[in-house]
């Protein structure tokens, strides 16, 4: 999934691509500081899809 407005935008660009999504995912993304410390910055969310 690319950065899109929302999460329903995406859904609606996956129906008219011919998927349905089966399973969402979140993965917290990190930005590492000068100490070696991870900060989470932000999630990616992914879903797995098949074909209509």
């Amino acid at each position: 999934m690319s950065d899109f407005d929302s999460i329903d935008v995406c859904l609606d660009q996956m129906a008219k691509d011919g998927y349905r999504p089966i399973r969402r995912m979140e993965k917290p993304v990190f930005e590492e500081k000068k100490n070696g410390e991870r900060v989470p910055i932000s999630q990616e969310i992914i879903f797995e899809a098949i074909e209509k």
